[in-house]
């Protein structure tokens, strides 16, 4: 369902007092997550430059393995940049279709603090620390 968006006041934070996920809310977070977005993008840019700059003709075999460990945590880094983004804009979809905001799990508010911490946050702490407790005893050791 399309919704207009709402303005939001410059210094405007969401409370707990509003109306839970309110146009100026979900337009105050849509923002967050655009802005958010850009920045990873942004460094996902300087880290590619970075990695087609460096030439890495070390003659030393310990310079080489230093610059070839390095390269790998910047593509581990771009990686997880890469799954972030993939998240926001999901986050993105979910306030263009209303569900942004509620546990996947049991359809309750996420807590907006969570909300400004972890925008992409898609269980709330408690739905996320069950699973987490799920996980911890059913893995494979």
């Amino acid at each position: 369902m399309a919704r207009r968006t709402a303005k939001v006041p410059k210094g405007y934070k969401p409370s707990p007092e509003e109306k839970f996920m309110n146009p100026r809310m979900r337009e105050y977070f849509r923002m967050k997550l655009i802005a958010w977005r850009g920045e990873v993008i942004d460094e996902t840019g300087e880290t590619l430059e970075k990695l087609r700059s460096d030439n890495p003709q070390e003659a030393d075999f310990a310079d080489r393995a230093a610059v070839e460990t390095e390269r790998a945590v910047e593509l581990r880094t771009r990686d997880r940049a890469r799954k972030l983004v993939s998240k926001i804009d999901d986050a993105l979809i979910r306030i263009q279709d209303g569900s942004y905001g509620y546990c996947e799990e049991t359809d309750e508010p996420i807590s907006i603090k969570r909300l400004e911490a972890r925008p992409v946050a898609t269980l709330s702490i408690e739905a996320q620390e069950q699973h987490e407790r799920y996980e911890k005893t059913h893995r494979d050791d």
